[in-house]
């Protein structure tokens, strides 16, 4: 089944890790959207700089250190997504408290390990 992901903090260098979360993701046949610091395109899915009402996102993985978060935790809780991952090194334990005041599942974890061992 497809969990629609967006990807914050997507990058279009290929040796980043949430560059090959998109391909990832792309390659289990999950829908993605991305958002970035420019705009490009990485497995066919366009990085958007701006941040866009997208509908149906059921997970959201981060790749921006806790400092960068903080301008998208409103962004973050309209989109209403079920869970939002934690990658490493984005650990943040005030945005964990917003997000489970909205109802929405915290995540620590990595993305591309989760993918590989079946857990998405």
């Amino acid at each position: 089944m497809s969990k629609k992901t967006l990807v914050l903090g997507a990058s279009l260098k290929s040796n980043r890790y949430s560059n090959l979360a998109i391909n990832r993701l792309v390659s289990y046949k999950h829908d993605v959207e991305a958002i970035g610091l420019r705009e490009g395109e990485v497995s066919g899915i366009k990085i958007k700089t701006e941040l866009v009402d997208f509908e149906n996102i059921h997970t959201i993985t981060l790749y921006l250190n806790p400092n960068r978060q903080r301008q998208y935790y409103d962004y973050i809780v309209n989109l209403t997504p079920k869970r939002v991952i934690f990658n490493p090194g984005t650990e943040n334990p005030e945005l964990y408290e917003v997000l489970r005041k909205s109802s929405i599942e915290v995540e620590v974890a990595c993305t591309l390990v989760l993918l590989s061992t079946n857990q998405y």
